[in-house]
């Protein structure tokens, strides 16, 4: 069993306890138990379906091969190609259709992994810092992060909806009573804040360096955290405001798009992980990228010399 996996378990044990810990105090042992039927099922339900949750909550739709749009085709098979050079199994691709530049990974394992990126991330990149934003969600689904990363989304949202049901109807019961309900509906929520904030940092940085390997250029993806950084900051993405919960997902967070590398902050900073970067470009390793001069990063239209950036230069080229 991984780490992750076994992190994972730890989570869905947690909510079990959460969940008949809150039941206890509203109903007493009657309550716990309908709480811990309540809690099994969303047990099964995160560990089955949180990533298909997580797609419908940001609206993101599928692109499948017959998809008219060639900016969108052209991505998807970039992202096949990034996949089938670091050896994993092809994800499904989708698209999200918001003005912000961001992305994220799901699913419970590379099997049955999903990657989606925003339109506005699309419109806003080149070619080459698509495919290193894209190689960063992929190394997420190599590394067995997006396990972690989406029942932890579909927890804490489970744990905000406890805290505010403890407080609305806690108040009257003799177990704990309003104080004990005040009391989860402050520290749950935190709890779970903490979770995502231990989660996010190191998966962060090491996804970054995986990520740099598999598209070859850590430049490229450095160039793409300015660019999303600097989007998030100034433009809303209403299904993360509407769903917070799933803001440790993202590349770069799309609630303020910003944060200090303290223990308050969901992602690292920005500025360290561009850092980073740029000293692993600068160690020798990546001299020319991973395809040469036949690979879909390098390669320009025919008889040119420079690389083919016609496809994310705007809105689809």
């Amino acid at each position: 069993m991984t780490a992750n996996t076994m992190r994972t378990f730890i989570l869905l044990a947690a909510l079990t306890g959460l969940f008949g810990a809150v039941g206890y105090l509203i109903g007493g042992p009657g309550g716990a138990a309908i709480a811990l039927v309540i809690a099994g099922a969303l047990n099964v339900m995160a560990w089955w379906n949180s990533d298909k949750m997580v797609l419908r909550m940001h609206g993101a739709r599928e692109i499948t091969p017959d998809e008219r749009d060639p900016g969108l085709r052209r991505y998807a098979e970039d992202t096949i190609a990034l996949a089938d050079r670091a050896g994993m199994p092809r994800p499904r691709v989708y698209v999200i259709d918001t003005p912000q530049p961001n992305a994220f990974a799901t699913g419970r394992d590379p099997n049955n992994a999903a990657v989606a990126a925003t339109t506005g991330l699309l419109s806003r990149l080149t070619r080459e810092e698509v495919a290193g934003v894209m190689a960063h969600e992929l190394a997420h689904v190599k590394n067995r992060d997006t396990l972690t990363m989406t029942v932890t989304a579909t927890l804490a949202g489970a744990i905000g909806f406890l805290a505010n049901f403890a407080l609305f109807f806690g108040g009257g019961r003799d177990r704990g009573g309003l104080i004990g309900a005040i009391a989860l509906a402050i520290f749950a929520p935190m709890a779970a804040g903490l979770v995502q904030m231990a989660i996010s940092r190191s998966r962060e940085y090491e996804a970054d360096r995986v990520g740099a390997e598999i598209a070859g250029n850590p430049i490229s993806l450095a160039a793409a955290l300015e660019k999303i950084e600097r989007g998030a900051r100034t433009t809303l993405n209403p299904a993360a405001e509407r769903n917070p919960a799933t803001a440790h997902m993202f590349i770069i967070n799309p609630l303020n798009g910003q944060g200090a590398d303290n223990l308050f902050s969901t992602h690292p900073s920005t500025a360290n992980r561009i850092a980073r970067l740029r000293q692993m470009a600068g160690d020798g390793r990546y001299p020319g990228g991973p395809w040469g001069e036949e690979g879909p990063w390098s390669r320009g239209p025919a008889g040119s010399k420079g690389p083919d950036r016609s496809g994310f230069g705007g809105p689809w080229g």
